[in-house]
C-alpha cells in the first residue's frame, strides 16, 4: 500500500539574520530571526510511505542521492513522522526546486518545510502548522519560518527573563503588510562550497566578533519587527541591510566568505541607486546572492539597472508569499 502527498513550499529570506546555533540538542538558534516567505521561488516535494520499501529513496532535482547527506537528513525528518505514527514504513521523496540548490537561496527552508508538511499529512496526521514547524526545524532552523507565509519570526538564545528558548516559529504579519519587492540577484548556478551548518559552527568556535553578535541581534530583531509593523519602507531596508552586514563580518572574521566579486558589485551599485534616490537596500545570507528590497513602484527600474551589473546572470522577481501547502494527497494523507 502506497501513502502519499505533495507540498509546495517557498524558500525565505531573513531581514533580522540569525547565525550560530545554541548549545545542546534540538537545533535551535543562537539569536531571535524576521523573515519573508517569497513567492517566485519554490520546492515540491512528494512523500510517498511504501510498504514495499526496504530503505528511503530520495531524488533531489532528477537526481537520486542514495548515501548522501541530504538522504540521511531526510530520513532523520522521517524517522521522528514514523514515531509518531507509530509505523517503520519507509519512503520515497521526490523534491524539485525551482531555483538554485545549496547555493545561498534558502533552499534547504523551503525543502525541509515541503517535506516534513508532506511526511506529516502522508503519515495521516493531522498536525497543527506550529506542530510542522518544529519538526522542520529540528532539521534546518530556517525550514520552520517557510512553513507560514509573509513575514515570520523564529525564537533563538534565551527569553529576556533567561528562559532558554524552545525556536519556536509565527507568524507577525501577512503578505501585504508593507509594499515589498525582493529582487533576487544570482550571481552562480553552483552549490556553495561551505554549508551554513558548517559556517556557523565555524563562526562561534573562532570568530572573535561572535559574541558581540550575539549580544546585538536581539535589539536588531526588534527593532526590525517595529519597522515592519509601522510600515516603515525605509527604516526596515536599513536595518535589514546593517543585520546582513553584521552576520557576514562576524563570518568573515573566522574565515568564513560567502560574498564574492559579484556580490560585493551588487551591493556597491544598490547603494549607488540608493544615492540617485532610489530607495534601495541589500541584504545576503549565507551565499552570494544579493537580494535587493525595494517597493513595487520601483522595482522595474531597480531591476533593469541590476541586470546590467557584471556578474549577474538573471535576476528573480519576487514578493511576500504564503506558507507551505498540501497539493495532491492519496490513501492514507488528508488535504
Amino acid at each position: 500500500m502506497t501513502r502519499s502527498a505533495t507540498a509546495i513550499a517557498h524558500p525565505n529570506i531573513a531581514l533580522a539574520k540569525y547565525w550560530g546555533k545554541r548549545a545542546g540538542d534540538g537545533n535551535i538558534p543562537a539569536v531571535p530571526s524576521l523573515s519573508v516567505t517569497l513567492a517566485g521561488m519554490s520546492t515540491t516535494t512528494t512523500v510517498s510511505f511504501d510498504d514495499t520499501l526496504v530503505d528511503d529513496e530520495l531524488e533531489l532535482n532528477g537526481a537520486h542521492a542514495e548515501s548522501s547527506r541530504p538522504k540521511v537528513r531526510a530520513s532523520q525528518l522521517l524517522d521522528r513522522v514514523r514515531a509518531a505514527a507509530h509505523t517503520t514504513t519507509r519512503a520515497r521523496i521526490v523534491s524539485v526546486n525551482d531555483f538554485p540548490t545549496a547555493s545561498g537561496l534558502a533552499s534547504s527552508a523551503s525543502g525541509f518545510a515541503a517535506l516534513a508538511l508532506a511526511a506529516v499529512r502522508a503519515a495521516g496526521l493531522d498536525w497543527s502548522a506550529e506542530q510542522v514547524a518544529d519538526l522542520a526545524r529540528r532539521s534546518s532552523a530556517s525550514a520552520a519560518r517557510s512553513v507560514f507565509g509573509g513575514f515570520v519570526e523564529l525564537d533563538g538564545g534565551d527569553a529576556p527573563d533567561g528562559t532558554p528558548s524552545l525556536g519556536g516559529a509565527r507568524p507577525v504579519a501577512g503578505p501585504t503588510a508593507i509594499d515589498l519587492r525582493v529582487l533576487v540577484c544570482v550571481t552562480t548556478e553552483d552549490a556553495k562550497a561551505t554549508s551554513s551548518t558548517d559556517g556557523m559552527r565555524l563562526t562561534q568556535q573562532t570568530s572573535p566578533y561572535y559574541p558581540a553578535w550575539v549580544a546585538d541581534a536581539p535589539a536588531s530583531q526588534r527593532a526590525i519587527r517595529e519597522a515592519l509593523l509601522a510600515g516603515d519602507f525605509v527604516r526596515l531596508g536599513e536595518l535589514s541591510e546593517r543585520s546582513a552586514l553584521a552576520m557576514h563580518a562576524c563570518a568573515m572574521a573566522a574565515g568564513i566568505v560567502y560574498m564574492t566579486g559579484a556580490t560585493l558589485s551588487v551591493l556597491e551599485h544598490v547603494r549607488a541607486l540608493r544615492s540617485a534616490g532610489l530607495p534601495a537596500f541589500a541584504t545576503v545570507d549565507a551565499g552570494p546572492h544579493l537580494k535587493c528590497l525595494v517597493r513595487s513602484g520601483d522595482a522595474a527600474a531597480a531591476r533593469e539597472s541590476l541586470e546590467r551589473v557584471p556578474g549577474v546572470l538573471r535576476i528573480i522577481d519576487t514578493s511576500p508569499g504564503e506558507g507551505a501547502r498540501i497539493v495532491a494527497a492519496g490513501a492514507g494523507g488528508a488535504t
